[in-house]
């Protein structure tokens, strides 16, 4: 494979230097790390909007690899999930490419990283720190340091790395390596087999098999909950939400509320390669497909998905006029009333309605949420600074005093404490600064990016809006975390596009 040179960096990232660079190459500098300076170092025409600068044209003499070839190991993630689910590594498939894209990015030095890259180093290094209290007990919590604990603890920590190895991977191709138009097409396919895997969660809720990795796993770590989960492929979860057996599609991700946070967001880049970038023909399959689409989100009954909908609904109307390439913000702005008011109206008239309705008169979950969420804010305040490493479980449960399920007490016990959204598990895995840290890294992302006006720049910062709204009810480890960091990532390389971002490629 080529390796392209370096590119000029730009005032919305930082270039990291290997001090192992041999002598004379950009690297050798004994500054690990420095702003750049684009008054310096950006031709003239940059600034008038030079296309193949933008593009990360590499140096003269250094050629760029085969557009396509650099950007297989993202090809094999978003084009490959299906087969990643069925061998059982469908969310753990980014920490098996990291190990490719690590080596490459090796390759590649200097580093580019963005702005915002320290808070996530932060994240990172407290959550190392945050294994030193692995083996404390907390008040009101029950549970011994075991392999279980120390297996989730090892299985977050190599996810954690793997985004960020991820991160800088995207980042770091050149737009004719990885065009933006390209990487939210696949996102798009991926976002229709999540499709397809709903469909099958309510059409055949039963379905599950054992996965080659699940057979090749010792029982001690394949019995634990939390890698059991992610490696064995199921259709759906079979819960009664509504008082009775229904079926919420989870294929293929890991559960069913991964699977509601996932296609919240890949639906949004959906509509910005199929609509936004899309021609008439493939403007009008998509109107069908996102039809389609419609009953799997609906017999989900993920209260999170729809709200997220609804958030992404109005962020449209309030900021969607420009979204597309052609025709006038008022033509748009009437199209998206019509099409809106067509589809309520068919849902409506439907037996979705319903359904919607059912849902919303059984928050069976509410109860079980607000005990977990209270004992974690109360555990977490006990280590604010580094937290304990993993979850915990807590003594009782919002119906009795008693702890865990028994054949006397079928509705005894709880979900672990930092299960019901990411901002828990920051808080009871790492403190209130690992939460903060978290916080600030995608807020600080749509402060920085919301002037980008183009159809990639508004959708990303929107993912970004969802990130900050999903913490509280989703937790974002393996798949939607991955997702939210593809989403940064295509914020980024926007960022490097010309002076007229709806240009991009």
């Amino acid at each position: 494979m080529s390796v392209p040179g370096p590119r000029t960096a730009l005032p919305h990232e930082y270039v990291w230097h290997s001090r192992t660079d041999t002598p004379g190459r950009p690297g050798s500098s004994a500054r690990s790390e420095h702003p750049a300076r684009p008054h310096a170092t950006r031709p003239a025409r940059w600034r008038s909007g030079d296309r193949r600068h933008a593009a990360g044209e590499p140096e003269r003499g250094r050629p760029a690899a085969r557009g396509g070839t650099a950007a297989w190991p993202i090809a094999a993630l978003l084009l490959g999930y299906p087969v990643w689910w069925a061998l059982g590594l469908g969310a753990l498939s980014v920490v098996v490419l990291a190990v490719p894209m690590a080596a490459v990015l090796w390759r590649r030095r200097p580093i580019r990283v963005p702005k915002g890259f320290g808070l996530w180093a932060l994240l990172l290094t407290g959550y190392l720190i945050s294994a030193l209290a692995l083996a404390e007990t907390p008040d009101g919590t029950y549970g011994e340091l075991a392999t279980s604990r120390v297996i989730g603890y090892l299985m977050r920590l190599a996810v954690y790395v793997s985004l960020l190895v991820m991160v800088l991977y995207l980042g770091n191709l050149t737009l004719d390596e990885l065009p933006q138009r390209t990487l939210v097409r696949w996102l798009g396919v991926l976002f229709l087999t999540a499709v397809a895997g709903g469909l099958l969660g309510v059409l055949a809720p039963g379905f599950a098999f054992t996965s080659p990795l699940e057979l090749a796993l010792p029982s001690w770590i394949g019995g634990n909950p939390f890698v059991a989960n992610l490696i064995h492929p199921t259709a759906a979860q079979v819960q009664h939400v509504l008082g009775h057996a229904s079926p919420r599609p989870e294929a293929p991700f890991e559960w069913a509320n991964a699977w509601g946070s996932d296609v919240s967001v890949l639906v949004i880049w959906f509509v910005v390669g199929w609509w936004a970038y899309g021609g008439p023909c493939r403007r009008a399959v998509a109107v069908l497909l996102l039809a389609v689409a419609a009953v799997p989100v609906v017999y989900s009954l993920n209260r999170g998905l729809w709200i997220g909908l609804g958030v992404s609904a109005a962020y449209l109307v309030l900021r969607g006029r420009g979204v597309g390439n052609r025709g006038a913000p008022g033509g748009r702005l009437l199209l998206s009333t019509a099409v809106t008011a067509v589809a309520t109206a068919v849902f409506l008239l439907s037996p979705l309605s319903t359904i919607v309705t059912q849902r919303l008169d059984n928050p069976h979950s509410n109860g079980i949420r607000a005990f977990t969420v209270a004992a974690t804010v109360r555990v977490a305040a006990s280590s604010p600074v580094i937290g304990f490493g993993n979850t915990r479980y807590a003594y009782g449960s919002h119906r009795t005093v008693t702890t865990g399920r028994s054949a006397w007490c079928v509705e005894c016990g709880h979900p672990p404490l930092g299960s019901d959204g990411q901002l828990w598990l920051l808080l009871i895995s790492q403190g209130f600064a690992g939460a903060l840290l978290y916080v600030a890294f995608f807020a600080g992302a749509v402060r920085r990016y919301w002037a980008d006006r183009s159809p990639i720049g508004r959708a990303g910062t929107l993912v970004m809006i969802l990130v900050l709204l999903y913490m509280f009810v989703y937790d974002g480890l393996i798949s939607a975390l991955t997702l939210y960091l593809i989403s940064f990532a295509l914020l980024w390389r926007n960022a490097a596009v010309t002076s007229d971002p709806t240009e991009a490629r």
